[in-house]
């Protein structure tokens, strides 16, 4: 008698061990999947803006009707003129934005963000 008792012991400390490796793998993925639909919608979001044929300085909001965990997500685009900006030989280079976007969505209890940036030439898509 004793000897099922111990094995079955052992058997609940193993199946609760595999559980819990269950379901830390679940947050896991579960994490993943959002940062990759964050990652898609900063892409998105910086695609378009570096593709305007004008950049003005400024920030613009849109909330987005995709979810994620959930809440809603509002992305903040902010462009702005780089006054000082030297290439490698120390010559300015004129023109040159600054480009940013921002995500925000309340997750896990908390707001979460996730930001994206590149710089482009002002006059890139002028003749």
């Amino acid at each position: 008698m004793m000897e099922v008792v111990l094995a079955l012991g052992i058997f609940v400390i193993a199946a609760t061990g595999f559980a819990v490796a269950l379901a830390k793998t679940s947050d896991a993925a579960q994490l993943s999947q959002r940062r990759m639909q964050i990652n898609r919608i900063l892409e998105s979001a910086l695609d378009e803006a570096v593709s305007l044929p004008v950049l003005e300085e400024g920030v613009e909001s849109v909330s987005l009707k995709e979810e994620i965990a959930g809440s809603s997500v509002e992305v903040d685009t902010k462009i702005e003129l780089l006054d000082e900006m030297e290439n490698m030989d120390g010559q300015l280079l004129q023109q040159m934005y600054r480009i940013e976007v921002t995500a925000h969505w309340y997750a896990d209890g908390e707001w979460q963000e996730e930001m994206a940036e590149t710089w482009r030439y002002g006059r890139l898509y002028q003749p």
